[in-house]
Formats: C-alpha cells, sequence, structure tokens
C-alpha cells in the first residue's frame, strides 16, 4: 500500500514557511494528488535552485507517487547523505521503501526512527503501514493504535486500521479460523458501522464457511443503503443458489439486472451482468444465457469474465471440450486466473483427463493459497482414486420358504489414475427348511481396470466360484469383462460379458447352471431433465436354455438436492425353455411399473452427515397369456457418513415383481453395508 501522509508535507510545509508563496502552488498539487503537475512545477523549481532541500523533497514525493518509486528512492538517498540528521527527510526516506515495496528494510529503518522519536506519528503510522504490508497484522494494528494516540481520531490512521482488519480476517480465513475472522470483521464494523468493504467481506466470510443464513443477513444489512442495493441483491442472489433455491436466486439477480442503468459504474455493471448470466445457467435457461452471453462477446470478445461465463454455460451443457478451450484462452490472457486454472481442472475431469485436472487444481492454490474450493477438488478426486474395503453382509427370504445369507466382499486399489487392481471374495449359505436343501458357496476373484483412452475404460475379473450342495460338490470358472464407453456428450455405454453360476437357492447351486451373460447398458442424459436407461442381457445357459431380458426406464428428473426423479419402467423376459418347476421360466413376461426415486448420494454427503436413498414402484405384469398381476417394490438405503474416509449404511428391499427371484412372487432383503478408504490419499501422490 502506498502511504499518501498528509502529515509529512504539513511539517514539510511549516519548516520552509519562508518559501511557502513561491511554492504554494506546487504544494497544492501534492495536496490534491495532481502529482504529474507537482513533477513538473518542482522540477522548474530546481533548475534554478538545484540545492533547495524543500524543492528537493517535494518533487522526491512528487516522482515517488507519479509512478517512478526507484528514482524516488535515488533522490532521497542523496537527501540522507547530504542530511543525515534531519528526521523529515529520514521520514522521507523511509516512505521511498514503502513505494518500492522494500518492506523488510522499511520495517527494520521505521522502528529506528520510533526508538529516535516515540512520539512521532508518521513515523508510527508508516511502521503500522509495513507491518501490515508484511502482514503482520496483530503488531500492525499495536502500532496504528499508538499512532491514534499521538493523534486521536487521525481519518488516514483509521483507514489503514480499517484495512488492516480486513487483512488480518483474509489470513485468518485463508488458515480457515473462521471464528476468528468474523470477530476481527465485527470489530471493524465498531469503529465502521455498516461499513460496505466490511460488510462484503464478512458475507463472503459466511459464504466460504457455509453458515447461509448469517451471509443473506449481512447482504440484507448491506441492502439497507440505497447506494448497495445492487450489489446487496447479486450477493442473495448466489446464496439462494448455494441453498438450492434457482429461482429465487433468478428473480433477485434479475431485479439486480433490470435495476443497471447507463450511469452505474462499470464495475457493479460487469458483476451484475455476469451474475444474472450464471443465474440463467443454474436454471438451466440455456438458450437465454446463450443469447446474453453471444451479445456480450460482440463488444468483449476476449475478456475473461466472458469467457468464464462461456466456459460455465458449457459445463452444464456437457460440452467439456468447448469449455476447456475457453478455460485455456483464459490463461493465455493471464495465467494467475483463478477461473481459468479451477474452471478447468473441472471440466478436465469431466472428461476424464484426471492428471490434467490434477496439475490445473494445483496450479490454482499456487496462485491462491489454500483456497478452499481447489482444496476440496484435489480432495474430492483424491477420494476416487485411493485404495478401499467394502463390505456386505444381507439376509435374503421369499414366500417360497427359501432364505439366504451372504457376506460380499471388495477391494479396490488405484496405482495410478488410468490403473486399478480389484479383487473380491463372497460367501452365501441359502437352505430351504420345506424341500430341505441347503447349500453353500466361496466365490474369488481378481482383476483389473485401465483406462485406455479419456472416454474408454476397460474392466475385467476373473476367478473360481466353489459350491457344496445336497448332492453336488463342484468349482467354475468365473469372469466379467466389460468397456466402458462415453461416446458423445451426455451418454454412456458398457458392452460385455459376464461368466456366472445360478445361485438365488440351494437347489440352483445344486444343479450347477452356468450363465454366460452377454450385455450391454445404456444411459442418455439432457439438459431438459429428461433421462434414459436401456439394459439388455442375451444369456445362454449350461442347461441348454436361453434368456433374452431387456429392460428400459424414461425418467424426469424433478429436484436437482435432493435428487428426486420420477419415470416408467417396462420390463420384457423370454426364455427358449420353460422348466418352471426348476425356475422362473415364462416364454414372455412384460411388466411396467412407474416409479419415484429420492436420493441424497453419499458423495455429497459431508462427514457426520445422514445420506439416503427411498425408491417406491407400482405396476402391472403378465406372465405369458395369464391375466395382469399388480405389482409393488419398495427399495430404501439409510447411511452416515463418519468422516472422510468412512461409512456405513442400512439396505432393505420389497418387492412381488415374479422376475426379482427364481421361485416366487414376494421377495424380501435387508443388510448392512460398511466401506472404509484404506489410507488418506491415493498411494501414487506425494
Amino acid at each position: 500500500m502506498k502511504i499518501k501522509s498528509i502529515h509529512l508535507l504539513i511539517i514539510l510545509l511549516t519548516s520552509v514557511f519562508s518559501y511557502a508563496q513561491d511554492m504554494q502552488e506546487g504544494f497544492t498539487y501534492l495536496e490534491t494528488g495532481q502529482y504529474a503537475k507537482a513533477e513538473t512545477f518542482f522540477s522548474t523549481i530546481l533548475k534554478d535552485h538545484a540545492d533547495n532541500k524543500t524543492a528537493r523533497l517535494c518533487y522526491g514525493r512528487a516522482i515517488g507517487l507519479n509512478g517512478k518509486p526507484e528514482e524516488a528512492n535515488t533522490l532521497f538517498t542523496n537527501l540522507l547523505a547530504d542530511y543525515p540528521t534531519d528526521f523529515e527527510v529520514k521520514l522521507n526516506y523511509g516512505e521511498s521503501l514503502l513505494w518500492n515495496s522494500n518492506f523488510p528494510k522499511a520495517k527494520t529503518y521505521f522502528k529506528s526512527l520510533i526508538d529516535e522519536d516515540p512520539k512521532s506519528f508518521p513515523a508510527l503510522l508508516s511502521y503500522a503501514n509495513t507491518l501490515s504490508n508484511l502482514k503482520e497484522y496483530e503488531d500492525a494494528l499495536t502500532y496504528v493504535d499508538k499512532a491514534l494516540t499521538v493523534l486521536p481520531g487521525n481519518p488516514n490512521a483509521l483507514t489503514s486500521k480499517k484495512y488492516m482488519y480486513l487483512g488480518y480476517a483474509y489470513q485468518k480465513q485463508q488458515a480457515r479460523q473462521y471464528d476468528e475472522a468474523e470477530a476481527l470483521l465485527k470489530k471493524n464494523l465498531i469503529l465502521f458501522n455498516n461499513d460496505k468493504d466490511t460488510l462484503l467481506n464478512l458475507a463472503n466470510l459466511y459464504l466460504i464457511a457455509n453458515r447461509l443464513d448469517d451471509a443473506k443477513a449481512t447482504y440484507d444489512i448491506l441492502a439497507k443503503n440505497p447506494e448497495n442495493k445492487i450489489t446487496a441483491l447479486n450477493g442473495s442472489a448466489l446464496v439462494a443458489h448455494l441453498n438450492g433455491k434457482e429461482k429465487d436466486a433468478l428473480q433477485l439477480s434479475q431485479q439486480a439486472y433490470d435495476s443497471l442503468e447507463d450511469t452505474t459504474d462499470a464495475t457493479l455493471t460487469q458483476q451484475t451482468t455476469e451474475r444474472y448470466a450464471q443465474a440463467l445457467i443454474w436454471n438451466k435457461k440455456f438458450k437465454t444465457a446463450d443469447t446474453l452471453i453471444a451479445k456480450i462477446f460482440e463488444t468483449k470478445p476476449n475478456e475473461n469474465w466472458v469467457l468464464a461465463l462461456r466456459a460455465t454455460l458449457n459445463i452444464y451443457k456437457s460440452d467439456f471440450k468447448k469449455s476447456v478451450k475457453d478455460y485455456d484462452q483464459i490463461l493465455v490472457n493471464d495465467s494467475t486466473s483463478f477461473d481459468g486454472n479451477l474452471g478447468n481442472a473441472n471440466a478436465l475431469k469431466a472428461l476424464g483427463k484426471y492428471e490434467a485436472a490434477y496439475t490445473s487444481a494445483e496450479n490454482t492454490l499456487k496462485f491462491y493459497d489454500n483456497q478452499k474450493d481447489a482444496s476440496n477438488f484435489i480432495k474430492n478426486l483424491n477420494t476416487t482414486f485411493t485404495p478401499f474395503y467394502e463390505g456386505k453382509a444381507s439376509y435374503t427370504f421369499d414366500n417360497g420358504d427359501n432364505e439366504a445369507f451372504a457376506f460380499n466382499n471388495n477391494l479396490e486399489f488405484p496405482f495410478s489414475t488410468k490403473f486399478k487392481l480389484l479383487g473380491s471374495y463372497n460367501y452365501r449359505s441359502t437352505n430351504n427348511p420345506v424341500t430341505n436343501n441347503e447349500a453353500t458357496s466361496h466365490d474369488a476373484s481378481f482383476g483389473l481396470s485401465y483406462q485406455l483412452l479419456p472416454n474408454v475404460t476397460f474392466k475385467g475379473t476373473a476367478g473360481i466360484t466353489s459350491a457344496k450342495a445336497t448332492t453336488n460338490d463342484y468349482t467354475q470358472l468365473l469372469t466379467d469383462v466389460s468397456f466402458n464407453i462415453k461416446p458423445f456428450k451426455l451418454q454412456d455405454l458398457t458392452i460385455g460379458y459376464k461368466r456366472e453360476l445360478q445361485s438365488f437357492n440351494a437347489e440352483l447351486l445344486d444343479r450347477e447352471i452356468v450363465q454366460n451373460n452377454f450385455y450391454a447398458n445404456y444411459s442418455l442424459n439432457t439438459n431438459f431433465n429428461l433421462g434414459w436407461f436401456t439394459q439388455y442381457f442375451y444369456t445362454s445357459q449350461s442347461d441348454s436354455n436361453a434368456r433374452n431380458l431387456l429392460f428400459t426406464s424414461l425418467y424426469y428428473n424433478i429436484l436437482p438436492k435432493p435428487s428426486l426423479k420420477a419415470g416408467l419402467n417396462y420390463q420384457y423376459i423370454t426364455f427358449k425353455n420353460q422348466v418352471p418347476t426348476i425356475y422362473f421360466s415364462p416364454e414372455t413376461f412384460n411388466a411396467v411399473e412407474v416409479f419415484a426415486n429420492l436420493i441424497k448420494d453419499e458423495n455429497i454427503a459431508k462427514p457426520k452427515e445422514w445420506f439416503y436413498e427411498l425408491t417406491a414402484a407400482t405396476g402391472l405384469q403378465y406372465i405369458e397369456d395369464d391375466s395382469s398381476q399388480s405389482t409393488y417394490r419398495i427399495q430404501g438405503k439409510l447411511g452416515y457418513k463418519f468422516s472422510e474416509r468412512c461409512m456405513a449404511n442400512l439396505f432393505g428391499t420389497r418387492s412381488n415383481i415374479a422376475s426379482a427371484t427364481a421361485a416366487g412372487f414376494t421377495f424380501n432383503e435387508i443388510g448392512l453395508r460398511f466401506k472404509w478408504l484404506l489410507f488418506e490419499k491415493p498411494v501414487f501422490r506425494d
């Protein structure tokens, strides 16, 4: 911060009273901030009076404050050599160190001046400002208070104190010491009642600390001053967005945007236009947002804030390649851009370019130390690649008197963003007291997953199952090989082959029926909340039977947080041979149901928070030529995230859809799942 102390000038004026009339015009230029004119004026004086101390001092101040700090420092160094004991010259020399941002040297120098004159207001204030520039805010506040003791109520010292509190609070905020930052800002508000800068900093602190109600209340205080109304509306719109109230966000930003006038400050106009465009995007009014952004581009084609808006729009539309192009241009314009670096990280992650995403996020932290959003991005990405164990225990039963206990164990161990090893062990015990059948099976498999291309991932596992049933003991090979492909934006395709056993009940395990499944899963999302999922299985069995299964679901996303969607499911099954006494195998089976799904995803739940999922469905099923039968399905999950690394949940299902079991029309399952990240971060990251 450049120090423009009027008090040094007052001392200077007092000491040179005999020259006051001749130099009054130059003094006025300095007092009123007309430094270029002051430079010219005193340069002329020095042509005739080269050794005049006052003219040299004033000329030095003029050039120093007019963007020539190095020349000013040289001039004051020479003056100090000519007048080594002149305290006024010493003060000006010290100030030239500040102009040159030589704060460590200025700190030592001004401390020596304070030792020489402990009551010098200019020395005390300059020393306080030096400490503030060095971010030594606690000591800076001590010395600005000492300066105010010498000159109580001095406006320059009070202004310095205000910015010291703001800087100190920001330092605490960066260290995530939010309570301490809040206390400092509130002290500032005692000194400067409803100060705009302080209220904005306080609201931003509340946003970062996720204290959204407090942020909204702070913006409401800011809005009491009509001059701050638009700024407050912009902030309130952001709060509404963070609360998931997108319609409110758009209404508030629309109000702010409509309040803009030709005389509105250019910076505020830009901020308001930007927030309005963001609100349109949040509400998926993409066409309107696109039109607005295109209009801005006509006059501001290469400005970073406009490029960032277009990049954000394309992220919401899943046009991630276009977003990366705009973010890259932002970084060409300004390599330190927060939007450019972190925005690029998000877009690259969505494209499956994880190493590049890490690099962009880490670049953000190079320029914005400990920034919360960038830190959270890296933490979330780390979670994706941290080795984990997942265990599940379940109990199932149906109205055919089949019971089963199962324990499933899975391990994933990534060695890079592309490659990970997979392992699983499963145990299942099933019995039927009516038929007196019992069977147990042990499955063990190992495999790998490898990202061949950013949009193509291979996954393959192989293992064996060992079964012991009433009349038959055996081992069989298990395998599952698939390719996950993202062919176009908003689309996902998985094709694969899976070899498994019919293992629902003891009798099926005893018969050793091997299933060879060829399958494909396809999902399509849209920018207008409609989604479609389709699954197809062709199964060839070792008992010479074959099955075709088609499942398709059309749904609409009603709410984003928590996620609420509803839709229509259709299922079609046909078997080559009908063996109803052994397993459910109709010649044709059709089922239609309507469903609703409510979910708070465990991946977005924070530590010490609950997550959940509830699905309810009802419909009709048609088995061959029989009359229709009503169906229902209820599935639920309730879990708790104990920490960033540990979570658990209960789950349950009840259904009477025939295809849900191999033996009957009522199926029930309850169980417990546990997931634990083995380490704090990926093994391949330092």
